[in-house]
């Protein structure tokens, strides 16, 4: 009898904790745990998508470099759909990026409405990729960017493209590389755009994700221009290397589209970057 009781009492206690368990484990569970990440589907990544997550909003010390007068411009997706150039163009947005380009699987449907609409408003636009370096390698996505509407022409209103490299949505923040296999990932994508189109490519990106994933190298300074991202009333410290921003990505709460930058200068300026 004896060995009977423990032998129900040992079964009743199993039991007893896979019920414990079995509510964790199935959907219920699951959506009751507010630490549980959505990831969202390849192809809808966007410029500055982790930024508040990741460095919030307020602002950053640093002495950085500033023109006096800074030009407004915008980066839209294909979140925005069509987007109302006249609009922005009548509140003084001057420039725009258009995401044109994700790893070397997606392409933005809206593309031909945002980078057409955009220029024939009057603005000066360019197109950005969204670099996933866990999915194939820098030169594979530098020419599937230049092949999908990345490319450029020396026509006064086409700006360089950009490589936009910050967290990973999907995974791994820095795409499962080391800090010097980023770097060498990030290089062979300039060295192949420049390769391609004879100009050397925007770097966008975060000062805190740039430390963490590249171990803030400062070997891009020289060569690639470098468009901040940080929501504040300040742009903060800089990546290793760059003395100024060329572009600051400071609110993703704009006017009609979200993302509103400065370029660092007036018109002329932007136009200089176009024109190379």
């Amino acid at each position: 009898m004896r060995v009977h009781r423990s032998g129900t009492t040992l079964a009743g206690v199993a039991l007893a904790a896979l019920a414990l368990l079995l509510p964790l484990a199935g959907p219920a569970g699951a959506a009751q745990d507010p630490g549980a990440r959505q990831v969202p589907a390849r192809g809808t990544a966007s410029m500055g998508m982790g930024v508040l997550k990741h460095d919030g909003r307020g602002a950053a010390p640093g002495d950085v470099s500033t023109l006096a007068t800074q030009t407004e411009g915008v980066d839209v997706s294909g979140h925005q759909g069509n987007v109302a150039w006249s609009t922005l163009w009548n509140s003084g947005v001057k420039w725009a990026y258009v995401k044109a380009t994700e790893g070397t699987y997606y392409k933005n449907t809206y593309f031909t409405q945002q980078y057409n609409g955009s220029y024939n408003v009057g603005m000066i636009r360019g197109t950005y990729h969204f670099a996933t370096p866990d999915t194939t390698t820098g030169t594979a996505q530098a020419d599937y960017f230049v092949n999908n509407g990345g490319g450029w022409s020396k026509d006064g209103k086409t700006l360089p493209g950009v490589l936009d490299i910050e967290w990973n949505p999907y995974g791994a923040t820095c795409y499962g590389k080391t800090q010097s296999g980023m770097v060498t990932w990030i290089r062979d994508f300039v060295n192949r755009y420049k390769y391609r189109t004879g100009r050397d490519p925007v770097i966008y990106t975060a000062t805190s994700w740039w430390k963490q994933c590249t171990g803030n190298y400062g070997g891009f300074a020289s060569t690639n221009p470098l468009w901040i991202a940080r929501y504040a009333s300040e742009v903060g410290e800089l990546p290793a290397g760059w003395l100024y921003y060329t572009m600051w990505q400071y609110t993703s709460s704009g006017p009609t589209v979200g993302d509103h930058n400065h370029f660092n200068g007036d018109l002329s300026r932007v136009q200089a970057l176009a024109n190379g």
